[in-house]
């Protein structure tokens, strides 16, 4: 062997690849919680807007949305009771729909028999991975949640 070699030994190589392991094995759980909290002030701020489309939609035409999708975009038209233009296309998708899905949550809308308010679910669509808790709101504009299962009108406010 010569010694004015110059270079890194397979054991140097391999310590920095086990730092590198380590280093990862931390940050990985950390990233993840960190996307799941996000998904889930994304599924609070969108109940928020749908709460406030579900109010406006209410104040202009005399009653609750009967569908989500009347809520939803015009496409350029002027807004009707049927094309509210109050969410976008994502909250709420055209074709008389009542499910949206947005940033890991799968968003609910029902109407209560009589026309009387309206009832909205936003559930993770993939538990323990997008998101951990269960959110409800209703025309009350409470947002409550509950873990593990389906949010209702029992359950604690944020």
């Amino acid at each position: 062997m010569r010694k004015n070699q110059k270079g890194f030994s397979l054991i140097e190589l391999l310590i920095v690849v086990a730092i590198i392991l380590i280093i990862a094995a931390i940050a990985i759980p950390n990233l993840l919680r960190a996307r799941i909290s996000a998904n889930e002030a994304s599924a609070v701020a969108s109940l928020r807007t749908m709460n406030t489309a579900s109010i406006t939609y209410n104040s202009n035409y005399g009653a609750y949305a009967s569908v989500l999708s009347n809520l939803g975009p015009s496409n350029g038209a002027t807004p009707t009771s049927t094309d509210a233009d109050l969410l976008d296309g994502v909250l709420a998708p055209a074709g008389g729909g009542d499910v949206g899905t947005k940033s890991g949550y799968t968003f609910t809308y029902a109407e209560p028999v009589a026309n009387v308010g309206y009832t909205i679910n936003a559930a993770p669509t993939s538990l323990n991975q997008t998101g951990v808790n269960f959110f409800y709101t209703d025309a009350s504009g409470v947002i409550r949640k509950n873990s593990g299962a389906a949010a209702a009108v029992t359950n604690s406010p944020i």
